[in-house]
């Protein structure tokens, strides 16, 4: 059996095991759905200016790309962390496979824990924001290359930064304040236009943004399009950037986790 299929299958065991867990199952349900409740209540029915979407709807896409990129920038670090502290990367060589099957392991558990997130949000935001499910067969197509992009280019990263930090705490303490400082600036709860050019340039650098983007084009009317950089879809930019993210660190996370378990 190869390293990915073995990888494959840990992954798969440790998700069924999470989902057998009501705590676990009730700590998501709280911590994602209810965040995104309050965040619409909080803002209200208001329109996006100069369009007739709310900015409830607006905000939608935007979480639902921010619960993607935390899982994969937040949530991941701290689970290998914990792994480190635990000895369970230094085992790892000793599993057919090595490091590749716990890497794999690790991405297929946070790949079906954002599966599991975005479809909580949006089964809330039909009635609560009025979101509607994509229209065509193409934004379908859209919707599910953005979620995957989206989520291959943060869980590496994830990983990188899981092998780094000294322990969990320490991983929580070093990303929250930059995970909440990109969402401010990557548009994904406001239109991004009404921040400085400076601004904008930065946010266009990171995959949140690009991801809030693509998910938009899913799930929102053109008419909003009045609000957007450019007042179009760059989805061909958005997927290059992305998958640029997603290649970067798949290609250098592996090499990472095996220094750190050689240290």
């Amino acid at each position: 059996m190869n390293t990915t299929t073995l990888g494959l299958r840990r992954g798969w065991t440790e998700q069924l095991n999470l989902w057998s867990d009501r705590k676990e199952l009730l700590n998501a349900l709280a911590g994602t759905v209810g965040t995104y409740v309050i965040l619409v209540l909080f803002i209200g029915s208001a329109n996006v200016p100069g369009t007739s979407v709310s900015m409830a709807a607006f905000m939608t896409p935007g979480f639902l790309a921010f619960a993607v990129f935390a899982t994969g920038l937040t949530a991941l670090p701290m689970l290998i962390a914990a792994d480190r502290e635990e000895g369970t990367l230094m085992r790892a060589r000793t599993l057919p496979g090595g490091i590749r099957v716990y890497l794999t392991g690790r991405a297929v558990t946070t790949l079906l824990t954002i599966v599991l997130n975005a479809a909580l949000v949006l089964l809330v935001a039909v009635p609560l924001a009025g979101v509607g499910a994509p229209a065509t067969p193409a934004r379908w197509f859209t919707l599910v290359w953005v979620l995957v992009l989206g989520a291959l280019a943060v869980v590496p990263i994830g990983a990188m930064i899981g092998s780094l930090v000294s322990g969990p705490k320490a991983a929580a303490a070093m990303l929250a304040l930059p995970a909440m400082l990109l969402m401010l600036i990557s548009g994904v709860m406001f239109p991004l236009e009404s921040m400085p050019g400076v601004v904008r340039g930065i946010a266009q650098v990171f995959p949140l943004y690009w991801q809030g983007l693509g998910l938009r084009a899913v799930f929102l009317p053109d008419s909003v399009l009045a609000a957007e950089l450019g007042h179009s879809w760059p989805l061909g930019r958005a997927a290059a950037v992305l998958g640029a993210w997603a290649v970067g660190g798949m290609v250098l996370a592996p090499w990472l986790l095996r220094r750190v378990r050689g240290r």
